[in-house]
């Protein structure tokens, strides 16, 4: 597997990945053309040297994965950094082979080069198969998040 930044022409590919499965569908609005505001996040992520939203790709350099990786500088931890990750997905003809487990090593090592204290997660309560996937990757559950939404 090749892990590579992701370029302009990933960012459908990307969305795809996102789309697909039941919580996806239910916020992405995955179409052709993209919307615009996909493309404006990514010119946004693509120039923030803290985020970094990385494709995985397989032997035949097929877009397999993906991940996005922030870095947050913050002054506890004696001006710390904490890694966080969000938005993996594996393709869904590509599941169950391994490589969430492999996305995941290379976020924790990519994370530890970045000189991050620690890698945090969240994940929606409805997915109690990838806490428990998260859980054997040896992520804790230490503390309990809060989340508020606004309307557009």
């Amino acid at each position: 597997m090749n892990f590579r930044k992701a370029t302009v022409k990933d960012v459908s590919i990307i969305i795809a990945m996102l789309a697909d499965d039941d919580l996806g569908k239910q916020r992405e609005k995955f179409k052709t053309p993209l919307p615009p505001e996909y493309l404006k996040a990514f010119e946004k992520i693509n120039t923030d040297k803290n985020q970094e939203l990385m494709v995985v790709e397989d032997k035949n350099s097929e877009v397999i994965g993906t991940l996005q990786l922030t870095f947050i500088q913050y002054l506890t931890y004696q001006g710390g950094i904490r890694a966080q990750i969000e938005a993996v997905r594996i393709r869904k003809d590509k599941r169950g082979q391994g490589i969430g487990k492999e996305i995941f090593l290379w976020a924790i090592n990519r994370a530890k080069e970045r000189k991050a204290h620690l890698l945090q997660l969240t994940s929606d309560k409805k997915r109690p198969k990838a806490i428990h996937f998260y859980e054997n990757l040896g992520f804790k559950q230490t503390h309990e998040g809060m989340k508020m939404h606004f309307d557009k």
